[in-house]
């Protein structure tokens, strides 16, 4: 076989060629060749095909000593281990140092110069295929090298990257997966570097990687060279599309996170790279625009639908992207397909809870959705890992492909740096272990041999807790669940679990919780947004400053966080409805926010006061009121998230729903304009007795059964001294449930519960599935339960409850 051969370019690269490039090369000329049409731009290159290996090999009668170090050797003996493939090392260097190999590839590089410039740098990359096997990625396994100028520093790179097939952990991670060493074989891929060193680049996933919910794009970026995201050296900008709205031709992102973004790696003058500190400003800036996002969204999905089509199946998709500096155009630098989350058989759910609560010592971003304990053990660097012991808790700055067997025996692990695609989050979830990433205090508050709690059940934030704290585990096969006919409906408030409870069996969100997202995300009272100028307190004052710096407006800051809070919602559960509820706190919860207790009047019983419909249109809360409609008009217009419908909570009387609803038009939220429905809470008994005047204006009712209950039956539910006779199976109670349902469905309007009254209490969800009630919501946690009360009593009619004792 001739030499050039061994050169096969992107152009004339596809998939089916894996055995002859490797994964990595194919899939680059897949996307170079197919995917140039849609818009994907992807920098130009050649591979050195398995073939130049094999037969560099064989010419230089190398299997032989190569077979006498490697086929008995214990890779549990690290020093043997280290020696043996370095000797393997040196012995692929010198077999592929042929003239022959070093003409070729000096040609196919004065090729690349000619359609780009002279002294060219390019990204010179492994990529490994296997004969028997020739999907096996062996990702992070063998070396690359970037900023490579010069025909001989390119020859140089070349063998060292064929040599790289012989690292310790790709011979350990051969051994780990089976792989006879001697089957498996090296490509090189030389691709034109993009210039991102001054500009960004990061990696896309087209699933939620925590919870492998598959409507979404997950973007994340950083400055300068996308290496120091796979190693975990710094905490990226993080992003989110949703994909059905996209198609459809809505242009948003659903939601954005800052990230620390602490280095950038350079090219260094010499050749090769650096990493050098990012300044503060640009910290505090997102590395690429809302517009850039989207493009690499639509990149994204153009790549998964073309691998998808050719699989015959839905292919989730890891990608890589750089912006170029020169030229100011995103470009895709790899692309393969997602084989950890996407590859979870969904055949039943876990969830996991703490038993008790305790000290949090740090916090950080959270990987996965399990919690586990063990002791502490802080490694400073790889030197130490021969001190881990199974069943600890790893806490460290970063970690990297040599510390995945210490990793494997992790019963949690806890990193200073990364975000949810460096090594150690990717790791831990294909391990199926909690991981906090992030955690930027860890090794100094986390002490070695103390006992910690790691828990990543909690939502996007990780906490490490002090002590071994009590953890439940409750595993549902879904071939048990059996859905009602009653629709089934979540209740929600925090956004960071909504893709998770998106994939639980479900008819939708019955109540989705405003308030929670103000103050757990936002934290600012609306109206000290509106007129920072009245808040009082200095530190109040100074904080909101803080948490607005990056927003044209304060206002600004509170319409994109409600938006996000309620879009991400919205889009976990797309196309079934999310009816998210406006903001229902009480004056004093009010006025526990940020600059909050200017604007709330001091009450003796805030329960029955100044709260719900009765502040939105008056002058005391209608600017409030207006920053909460333009976040819903946001969510619902730009968005594209029509299946968000709007409830008014606590409306007292009919003349008050009249003003609420004019008040929300005139704010561009019309009832019936874009197929907008508007609810109302069924909560209090006025809402019974004249539920046909309220169903003239709503187009449903939700039963909001504890308040209904402390005022039918004169309870405070917040007074622990009459708790004991606060029970919706109160006979009255049951009667008022009854007059709702039959009065929502005489005037053909939707009705549903959205208390927990039905997941307390089986029997009250039997009562209403017997009444016809439309929909019964309740708590994630109590969804799978509920489903099998509801059906039984379907399926066999049920009595009353009768009343506790």
């Amino acid at each position: 076989m001739a030499v050039k051969d061994y050169v096969r370019w992107f152009s004339g690269i596809r998939l089916a060629d894996v055995p002859l490039v490797g994964g990595k090369n194919a899939s680059l000329g897949e996307l170079y060749a197919g995917l140039s049409g849609a818009g994907v731009r992807v920098p130009n290159g050649f591979a050195l095909t398995a073939e130049a290996y094999r037969d560099a090999l064989t010419a230089a009668d190398a299997w032989t000593p190569l077979h006498r170090l490697l086929d008995d050797l214990d890779k549990s003996n690290v020093a043997l281990l280290a020696e043996r493939a370095a000797q393997a090392r040196d012995i692929v260097y010198r077999a592929t140092g042929t003239e022959a190999l070093r003409t070729e590839i000096a040609r196919a590089y004065a090729q690349l110069e000619q359609e780009y410039g002279a002294d060219l740098a390019v990204a010179v990359r492994s990529s490994a295929t296997a004969e028997d096997l020739p999907s096996a990625s062996f990702a992070g396994q063998h070396e690359s090298f970037l900023n490579v100028v010069g025909a001989d520093s390119l020859f140089e790179a070349c063998r060292r990257c064929f040599a790289s097939i012989f690292t310790d952990r790709a011979i350990s991670y051969r051994v780990d997966k089976g792989f006879d060493h001697f089957k498996v074989a090296l490509s090189v891929g030389v691709m034109k570097m993009v210039r991102a060193d001054r500009a960004a680049s990061g990696v896309i996933f087209t699933l939620d990687t925590e919870s492998g919910f598959r409507d979404v794009v997950f973007v994340t970026g950083v400055y300068g060279l996308g290496e120091n995201i796979v190693q975990g050296a710094v905490d990226p900008d993080e992003f989110y599309v949703h994909k059905p709205t996209y198609r459809a031709g809505k242009r948003a992102v659903l939601s954005r996170s800052l990230g620390r973004k602490q280095l950038r790696m350079i090219y260094a003058a010499g050749g090769g790279t650096e990493n050098v500190p990012v300044s503060e400003a640009e910290r505090e800036r997102f590395c690429i625009s809302d517009s850039e996002v989207l493009k690499l969204a639509g990149d994204a999905i153009a790549i998964e639908e073309h691998y998808s089509k050719n699989a015959g199946h839905s292919m989730p998709m890891d990608i890589e992207w750089a912006k170029d500096a020169d030229d100011g155009a995103i470009y895709i630098i790899q692309a393969r397909p997602e084989t950890v989350v996407s590859q979870r058989a969904p055949t039943g759910f876990e969830t996991y809870a703490l038993g008790a609560t305790g000290k949090v010592l740090t916090t950080g971003r959270a990987v996965g959705e399990k919690i586990a304990a063990g002791p502490v053990r802080v490694i400073a660097d790889a030197h130490r890992l021969h001190e881990f012991k199974r069943g600890e808790v790893l806490v460290a700055d970063q970690t990297t492909p040599d510390w995945e067997p210490v990793m494997k025996i992790a019963a949690g692990i806890v990193t200073e740096r990364g975000g949810r695609t460096c090594h150690a989050a990717i790791v831990a979830r294909e391990l199926g272990i909690p991981a906090v990433v992030g955690a930027e205090d860890a090794k100094s508050v986390l002490q070695t041999g103390s006992d910690v709690t790691v828990s990543c059940a909690e939502g996007d934030v990780g906490r490490v807790y002090e002590g071994a704290l009590p953890i439940t585990k409750t595993r549902v096969d879904l071939s048990e669940v059996k859905r009602p006919r009653t629709e089934i409906m979540l209740n929600l408030g925090d956004p960071e679990l909504a893709f998770h409870a998106g994939m639980l069996p479900n008819d939708g969100v019955g109540l989705a919780r405003m308030e929670f997202i103000i103050s757990e995300h936002i934290k600012v009272h609306p109206m000290a947004l509106v007129n920072p100028d009245k808040v009082t307190s200095p530190e109040a004052r100074k904080e909101i400053e803080r948490l607005v710096r990056n927003y044209p407006t304060p206002a600004d800051y509170f319409i994109e966080k409600l938006s996000e809070g309620i879009g991400t919602i919205g889009a976990a559960f797309y196309p079934k409805p999310a009816i998210v509820r406006l903001s229902d706190f009480k004056t004093n919860e009010y006025a526990r926010l940020l600059g909050g207790e200017g604007f709330e009047p001091k009450e003796e019983n805030p329960m029955l006061g100044f709260r719900g419909a009765a502040r939105y249109a008056h002058p005391a809360y209608a600017a409030g009121f207006a920053l909460e409609c333009a976040a819903l008009k946001r969510v619902r217009d730009d968005m594209g998230l029509t299946n968000v419908r709007i409830m008014v909570p606590f409306c007292r009387r009919v003349d008050e729903a009249r003003r609420v609803i004019e008040a929300m038009a005139g704010h561009g939220l019309k009832r019936g304009e874009n197929g907008l429905e508007i609810f109302v809470m069924c909560e209090i008994p006025n809402n019974v007795i004249l539920i046909d005047a309220f169903a003239e204006l709503f187009d449903g009712f939700s039963i909001g059964s504890n308040d209904l209950t402390q005022l039918t039956l004169g309870v405070d539910r917040d007074s622990e001294i009459v708790a004991f006779d606060f029970d919706e199976r109160d006979p009255g109670m049951l009667e008022m449930l009854r007059l709702a349902v039959t009065g929502a469905k005489r005037n053909k309007r939707h009705i549903g519960i959205c208390g927990e009254a039905p997941a307390n209490y089986p029997e009250i969800a039997r009562f209403l599935a017997q009444l016809g009630i439309d929909s019964i919501s309740v708590n994630p946690s109590s969804v799978l339960r509920t489903m099998q009360a509801v059906s039984e009593a379907e399926a066999a009619g049920a009595a009353p409850p009768k009343a506790a004792e």
